[in-house]
C-alpha cells in the first residue's frame, strides 16, 4: 500500500478537525496553580479545622462527590466536566464512619504541603509506603489525591504528586523530559514507557500523519511486531493497556494540543472497549473536575466496529456472546450525554445490542495471522473507514 493513500484521507481529516480547533495555550500550562497558592489553599483548610477545634465543635472536611453523575454535565468541546454547584460529601472527625479517611486526607495534605513548599516530588506509591498502616493500601492514597486534587481545584502535577505510568507510545516521535533527557520513540522494535510527568514534557519533535489509541498491550505489542509505524511511517502509536491512568490521557491530550493531527483509537468491539475509547475522547465521572487537560473530542472510532464483524464475515467461534454484565454497560453507555452527537456510534452500539455478540481485535487473526497489519488496519486508513 502506498503511504500516500493512506495519507490523503488523513489530511483530509486533519483539514477538517483544524477547522474547528481554536489555537489557545496548551490548556496544561493554563491551568497550573502556583506554589504560593497551592500553599495558601492547604493552609485555609487547616486554619477552618484550627477554628472548628477552638470552638470545641468537631471540624469537618468537604469534598465534592466525584462518583455522581449528577454532578457532571456535558460540553461538547471538553467532555464531561464537573459543575459548579456539585454536591459533596462531609468527612467528620467525630464519626466512626469517617474518621480514618480524615486523618488519611489531612496526613496526604501535609506531605503535598511539604513537597510543594521544598519544590521537590513523590509518587504516589511513595505516599502509600510512607504509612502503609494508615492507607492500607495504593488504590486509598490514589482515591485521596484524587480528591485533594478536586477539593482545593487544582491540577493534581500542582499537587508535586506523581502516579507511576503505565503506558506505553512509539512512533515519528522526540521530545525531552523535564530533566532533559531525551526520548526517541522511532525504534520498531521497543516502546517507551511514558513519563510520570507529562506536563513536563517539551521540544516534541514530529512528522507524524496521526496518533492511534491501542486498547490492550497485547495488540500494541503485535503492532511493535509487525513493524506497523515504520510501514505506515510517519505515525505514533500509544497504549494505556487497557482502562487508562491519567499520564496515558494526558499524554494524548499533549500531542493533540502540540501537533492537530487526528486521534484515531484501536478498540475491542465489546462495551468495555467503547468506554475505554468514550473516556479518552470525553473524559470521566471521577475525573470530571480536570477534564480540560484529560479529554481530546476529536477523537475518531477507527476499530474494531461491530458492522465490522458482519462485513468481514468473522467466524462465529471468534465472537463471544454478551454477558449480562456487558449488556448492562451497553444499555448504560447508549445513556450518555455525548452519544446524541454521534448517531453512527449509536448505529454500531445498537447492532451490538441486536447481535448480542462482541468480539476481540485478535479475532481479526482467524481471518489471516497478518491481517490487521497487512490489510484492515491499512484499508481503514486508506479509505477513511473511521466514524
Amino acid at each position: 500500500m502506498a503511504s500516500r493513500d493512506v495519507f490523503a484521507e488523513i489530511d483530509k481529516l486533519r483539514a477538517q478537525l483544524l477547522q474547528n480547533v481554536e489555537v489557545t495555550v496548551d490548556c496544561q500550562r493554563a491551568e497550573e496553580v502556583s506554589h504560593l497558592e497551592v500553599l495558601k489553599r492547604i493552609e485555609n483548610i487547616i486554619q477552618g479545622i484550627v477554628a472548628s477545634l477552638s470552638k470545641d465543635e468537631a471540624p469537618v472536611l468537604v469534598v465534592p462527590n466525584r462518583s455522581s453523575w449528577a454532578n457532571v454535565s456535558f460540553d461538547s468541546a471538553v467532555g464531561l466536566q464537573m459543575s459548579s454547584g456539585s454536591s459533596v460529601i462531609t468527612i467528620r472527625c467525630d464519626s466512626a464512619l469517617s474518621t480514618t479517611k480524615f486523618a488519611r486526607i489531612l496526613k496526604i495534605l501535609m506531605v503535598i504541603y511539604r513537597l510543594v513548599l521544598s519544590n521537590s516530588f513523590a509518587t504516589k506509591r511513595d505516599i502509600y509506603y510512607n504509612n502503609k498502616q494508615l492507607f492500607g493500601s495504593q488504590k486509598t492514597v490514589d482515591g485521596i489525591v484524587d480528591d485533594i486534587s478536586c477539593m482545593l481545584r487544582v491540577p493534581r502535577r500542582s499537587l508535586h504528586v506523581l502516579a507511576t505510568s503505565k503506558g506505553l507510545i512509539s512512533g515519528d516521535l522526540c521530545y525531552l523530559e523535564e530533566d532533559g533527557t531525551r526520548i526517541d520513540c522511532r525504534s520498531s522494535s521497543t516502546a517507551v514507557a511514558l513519563s510520570s510527568n507529562i506536563a513536563g514534557i517539551r521540544n516534541i519533535v514530529s512528522s507524524a500523519k496521526f496518533v492511534m489509541i491501542v486498547e490492550k498491550d497485547a495488540t500494541f505489542q503485535r503492532l511493535l511486531h509487525d513493524d506497523f509505524c515504520t510501514k505506515l511511517s510517519p505515525c505514533i502509536i500509544i497504549t494505556g493497556k487497557g482502562f487508562p491512568d491519567v499520564n496515558s490521557r494526558l499524554m494524548v491530550r499533549k500531542l493533540w494540543d502540540t501537533l492537530h493531527i487526528p486521534i484515531l483509537t484501536l478498540v475491542d468491539a465489546d462495551p468495555h472497549g467503547i468506554e475505554i475509547m468514550c473516556i479518552y475522547k470525553y473524559g470521566s465521572v471521577a475525573m470530571s473536575f480536570e477534564a480540560r487537560s484529560l479529554t481530546v473530542p476529536s477523537v475518531m472510532w477507527l476499530g474494531l466496529l461491530p458492522s465490522d464483524l458482519q462485513r468481514l464475515r468473522v467466524p462465529e467461534d471468534s465472537l463471544i456472546r454478551l454477558t449480562k454484565r456487558d449488556e448492562s454497560k451497553l444499555n448504560s453507555l447508549l445513556k450518555r450525554p455525548y452519544l446524541t452527537r454521534h448517531p453512527d456510534w449509536q448505529k454500531e452500539m445498537e447492532l451490538m445490542q441486536q447481535s448480542k455478540v462482541k468480539a476481540e481485535i485478535q479475532s481479526l487473526a482467524a481471518i489471516g495471522p497478518d491481517y490487521l497489519t497487512n490489510i484492515y488496519l491499512p484499508n481503514k486508513l486508506r479509505y477513511g473507514g473511521w466514524i
